[in-house]
């Protein structure tokens, strides 16, 4: 597994990268991908943070576990890769968009689109085993996860974090809010969304009302 990704990203993690926890977890992910079948591709990883640049982050949504089922997952949480049926969670989420901001319902369920305007798509473990949700967890993914969150709260100014259900919500607890907004609500899960926990909660809006505030750039969701 190469750890390959962009230098602004290595600049402030280089230090995990070589603790041992990490090489650890280096070495599971090695033999994991080498006798199993395992989501995202090797390649793709990293492709949170290889579409958003440190300098370019605005806002950061943070999901579990890559998808495990069959050419879903691409790196990004939440996203699936072009022309494949969209995941209830998703449906969700565009269904909140297409309310929020009186948008079309999309076509395609890759959010590239997004972490190209600098939405870090992050998920607290970057690699399942093939028809086993939560199978790498433990292995040492969520150490670094967290110490991504920490960073981006030290480093940076006005990040927008986007935290969607309980899971989420306790990485509030890494992110100074004095310095940047926390937007909170249920998960976009059909258990959530259905019991009224998702539904109306208009982040998508609220983040752009943010950003304009700030005078950058608003997301095209």
């Amino acid at each position: 597994m190469q750890v390959n990704i962009a230098e602004s990203w290595k600049k402030i993690l280089q230090q995990e990268f070589e603790k041992d926890y990490f090489k650890h977890l280096v070495d599971f992910v090695k033999s994991a991908y080498k006798n199993y079948t395992c989501y995202p591709k090797g390649s793709e990883i990293f492709a949170a943070f290889d579409y958003c640049s440190l300098e370019d982050l605005k806002a950061v949504i943070i999901g579990q576990d890559p998808y495990h089922g069959p050419n879903q997952a691409n790196g990004l949480c939440f996203s699936v890769n072009d022309g494949v049926p969209h995941p209830p969670s998703l449906i969700n989420i565009f269904k909140e968009i297409s309310s929020d901001l009186d948008k079309e319902y999309p076509e395609s369920g890759n959010l590239e689109r997004w972490a190209k305007q600098g939405v870090l798509l992050l998920n607290a473990t970057l690699t399942v085993k093939a028809h086993e949700a939560g199978s790498h967890q433990k292995k040492g993914w969520e150490t670094f996860t967290d110490e991504v969150i920490h960073q981006i709260s030290k480093e940076k100014k006005d990040v927008i974090f986007l935290l969607w259900g309980g899971f989420a919500k306790k990485k509030a607890k890494l992110i100074d809010k004095s310095k940047h907004h926390i937007l909170t609500s249920g998960h976009p899960s059909p258990l959530s969304a259905n019991r009224g926990y998702w539904f109306g909660n208009k982040h998508f809006s609220k983040t752009n009302e943010i950003l304009k505030s700030l005078n950058k750039t608003i997301v095209e969701w």
